[in-house]
C-alpha cells in the first residue's frame, strides 16, 4: 500500500473488508490460475456450451464462441484485479471510489443478487442430482404429491432434494469458509476424471470423433447464425461478468500483479474452453445415441441403467456442486451484504442472505431449457453489470490514474463521501447503460410483444454487456471530466 492505513470510521470498516497486508499476500501466478481452473470445472460450465449445442450451433462454433467470450471478459477481469492487487481491499470496498461511500453498495447488491441467483442454480443442480440418485433406489419419490402451486412449476421429490442440499449448503456456510477446503481438493480430482469418462463414453458410444464433429449446424444461413451468435456471445462474457467486478476479493491477496494476471490468462481461457469442448463433444453424442439432445449432464447420467455408477456419479455431482458454491458464489456476496453494515452483518449472517434470496429467485425455473438459460438469465444480469464495469475501469483508469487513498475509502467524511456519500456521476452513467437494454429485456421474458418497440433498439439486447460498458464509461467520464 502506499499510505499507512488507519480506519476512522467504524460503520465503513471490518475485519472482512479492512486491506490484505503484505503479510498474508500469498498467492501465486499457479493460485490464480488453480482457482480459475476448479471454477470452471463446474456443471454451468458444461451447460454453457451443451446449450450452444442444443440451441443449433455446431462443435467448433460453439467452442469459438465460448473462447471469444472468455478472451472478452478476461480483459475486465484482469483491469479490476489490478487494484484489488494493488491496495488489498476487496470489491465493495473498491466500488466506493466511483460510487461513494455509500454508493457502493448499489453495484455491490447489483453484484450480489446475481451471486444469490448462481447460489440457488447451483444448488438446484446439487439437489437434483440427489434426487436422481434417490429415485433410483426409492421409485416413489418421483410420484409424491404435489405440495406446490402448478405456477411455482416445481414438484415435490425434486423439491425435497434441493431443500436438503440447500440445508447442506447453509450448514457448511455455519461451519466457515475453511471448511470446504477438502472438498475443494475432491473437486479438482474428481471432476476432471469424470469429464474425461465422460468424453470416453461419448466417443465410444457414438463409434468415433467422426459422427460427433460431423454433426451440421441447424442454421441454414448466415443471418440466422448471427442473430444467435451475437446475443450468445453476450452470454459467454457474462457467463463471468460477477466475477470480473468482484476479481479484487481474490487478487488482494496477490503477491505481484505479474501473479494476478498471468494467473488469469493462463487459467481462464483456456480451462473454459477445453471443459466445455467436453461439453460439446457429450452433447452432440446424445443426439447419435438417444435420438435428442440432452444439454443437461445430470439428466444424462440418470439414462444410465447401473445403479451403482449413476449412484455414485450423483453424490461426486452433489459434493462438487457444494465446493464450488462456497467457493464462487458465498464468499463474494457476503462481503456485499456486510458492506451494508459492517458492524452488523458477518461473513456467516451474509452467506444466509444469499442462500435465502437463492431460493427466492426460482433458479429451476432460470435452467429449464437453454433459451432461458442463456437469453433470460446470462444476457439479463450481463445488461445490469456491464454499466458498473465500465464506470469502474474508467474511475480507476482514466480519473484516478491507479491511485487511490486507502484511508478515505474507510471515510465517510474523505474525498470519496461525495455528496452524503453518493456520486451521483455514476448513478446517472450506471442507468443510462441499464435504458437502453430494458426493451429487449422485457421482450424477450414476453411483458411486451416484438412489435412494442422499434426493433433496433429491441436489437440492442443482444449486445447487452458491451452496450452497457461503453454507455455507461463513457457518460461517467464525460460527467466526471466536468466536475474538475
Amino acid at each position: 500500500m502506499s499510505e499507512n492505513f488507519n480506519h476512522t470510521n467504524s460503520s465503513l470498516y471490518s475485519e472482512d473488508l479492512a486491506p490484505i497486508g503484505a503479510e498474508k499476500r500469498t498467492w501465486t501466478t499457479w493460485n490464480y490460475a488453480a482457482l480459475w481452473i476448479s471454477m470452471s470445472l463446474c456443471i454451468p460450465t458444461y451447460m454453457l456450451s451443451s446449450s450452444l449445442i442444443e440451441g443449433g450451433m455446431n462443435w467448433w462454433q460453439a467452442i469459438l464462441t465460448i473462447f471469444l467470450g472468455n478472451t472478452i471478459v478476461l480483459i475486465p477481469m484482469i483491469l479490476n484485479g489490478h487494484a484489488g492487487a494493488k491496495y488489498g481491499i476487496p470489491f465493495p470496498v473498491f466500488a466506493r471510489s466511483s460510487f461513494g461511500t455509500v454508493g457502493a453498495n448499489i453495484p455491490a447488491m447489483l453484484r450480489a443478487i446475481v451471486a444469490c441467483g448462481w447460489f440457488g442454480i447451483q444448488t438446484w443442480i446439487g439437489g437434483f442430482a440427489l434426487f436422481q440418485m434417490v429415485r433410483l433406489w426409492v421409485p416413489s419419490i418421483a410420484s409424491l404429491p404435489q405440495i406446490f402451486p402448478d405456477s411455482f412449476g416445481l414438484e415435490t421429490g425434486p423439491a425435497l432434494c434441493f431443500f436438503l442440499f440447500w440445508l447442506l449448503n447453509m450448514y457448511v456456510v455455519y461451519l466457515g469458509v475453511d471448511s470446504i477446503r477438502k472438498l475443494l481438493v475432491f473437486k479438482a480430482i474428481f471432476l476432471p476424471i469424470a469429464a474425461l469418462a465422460l468424453l470416453a463414453w461419448a466417443i465410444v458410444a457414438a463409434k468415433g470423433l467422426g459422427p460427433i464433429l460431423a454433426t451440421p449446424s441447424k442454421f441454414t444461413n448466415s443471418a440466422d447464425f448471427f442473430s444467435f451468435f451475437f446475443p450468445a456471445l453476450t452470454g459467454m462474457v457474462g457467463f463471468w461478468a460477477t466475477l470480473s467486478l468482484n476479481i479484487p476479493d481474490f487478487t488482494r491477496y496477490a503477491t505481484s500483479q505479474n501473479a494476478q494476471i498471468k494467473g488469469q490468462i493462463y487459467g481462464l481461457p483456456t480451462s473454459m474452453t477445453l471443459f466445455a469442448f467436453v461439453g460439446v463433444v457429450v452433447t452432440s453424442a446424445t443426439f447419435i445415441v438417444f435420438g435428442e439432445t440432452i444439454w443437461d449432464p445430470v439428466i444424462l447420467a440418470g439414462k444410465f441403467e447401473n445403479k451403482l455408477l449413476v449412484s455414485i456419479a450423483m453424490i461426486a455431482v452433489a459434493i462438487s456442486t457444494l465446493a464450488t458454491n462456497i467457493a464462487a458464489n458465498i464468499v463474494s456476496p457476503a462481503n456485499d451484504f456486510a458492506n451494508l453494515s459492517p458492524s452488523k452483518i458477518d461473513f456467516r449472517k451474509g452467506g444466509y442472505i444469499t442462500g435465502i434470496i437463492g431460493i427466492l429467485i426460482f433458479p429451476w425455473k432460470l435452467i429449464a431449457d437453454p433459451s432461458g438459460y442463456i437469453f433470460t438469465w446470462l444476457v439479463g444480469y450481463s445488461s445490469l453489470l456491464g454499466p458498473v464495469g465500465g464506470i469502474m475501469i474508467v474511475d480507476y483508469y482514466f480519473i484516478r490514474k491507479q491511485t487511490l487513498s486507502i484511508n478515505d475509502l474507510y471515510d465517510s467524511n474523505g474525498i470519496y463521501s461525495f455528496k452524503k456519500g453518493f456520486n451521483s456521476a455514476a448513478i446517472i452513467a450506471l442507468i443510462v447503460g441499464i435504458i437502453p437494454n430494458i426493451p429487449g429485456f422485457f421482450t424477450t421474458i414476453k411483458v411486451f410483444s416484438s412489435d412494442a418497440f422499434p426493433s433496433w433498439i429491441i436489437g440492442l439486447y443482444n449486445y447487452a454487456w458491451f452496450v452497457g460498458f461503453g454507455i455507461s464509461g463513457l457518460v461517467y467520464w464525460l460527467l466526471m471530466k466536468n466536475k474538475k
